[in-house]
């Protein structure tokens, strides 16, 4: 088998890993030419892997659908020190709340990814989190752990194990579990 050579087109290339807002990391596998009504089309085929999905999206596209290449280590440390702080829980309604997250997760930006994944996170000692709020934090921790494993060649698992290590070592979260922990032996 011959191997086939590197393709670039509007600064991405065959071969690198690229982030697709609505499905998180995926792999230009090739640039393929497809006629389309009468006319000749440029398409980016990217594979996401773990999906088992290939996506085909018109070259000229791909900017304006929000196409970028994978985060530096530099938003990946922002990303992280995102994760330790605060969780900033607005007192609107869950749907109203949810529909902003999610629209976050969607939008492919490191960053807003990491600030659901620190808003929904839960620690043992935290009441079980509804269903929805667990749905949308596994894909917020499934979209930050693909890339952050991407950026710094980890496997999946240690991305999210990594992830969740710089949560709960967070000054804040471990105050709020001693204070806890404190509130339960009084009240035992």
């Amino acid at each position: 088998m011959t191997a086939k050579k590197t393709v670039q087109r509007q600064g991405f290339r065959t071969g690198e890993s690229i982030v697709y807002p609505s499905h998180g990391v995926g792999k230009i596998v090739d640039i393929d030419e497809q006629e389309v009504a009468g006319m000749t089309l440029e398409l980016f085929v990217i594979l996401f892997e773990k999906d088992k999905m290939t996506l085909r999206v018109p070259v000229g596209k791909a900017n304006s659908v929000g196409m970028r290449k994978l985060a530096d280590e530099a938003s990946v440390k922002k990303a992280l020190d995102t994760v330790k702080g605060r969780a900033r829980v607005k007192r609107t309604m869950w749907s109203r709340r949810a529909q902003e997250y999610e629209a976050k997760i969607n939008s492919g930006d490191l960053i807003l990814i990491s600030e659901v994944v620190r808003d929904l996170y839960r620690s043992e000692s935290q009441p079980e989190p509804s269903y929805s709020e667990r749905q949308l934090y596994e894909a917020a921790i499934d979209r930050m752990s693909r890339e952050v494993a991407a950026v710094e060649k980890l496997a999946e698992p240690e991305a999210v194990t990594k992830i969740e290590k710089t949560i709960e070592a967070s000054p804040k979260r471990k105050r709020a579990a001693q204070a806890e922990e404190e509130a339960n032996a009084e009240a035992a």
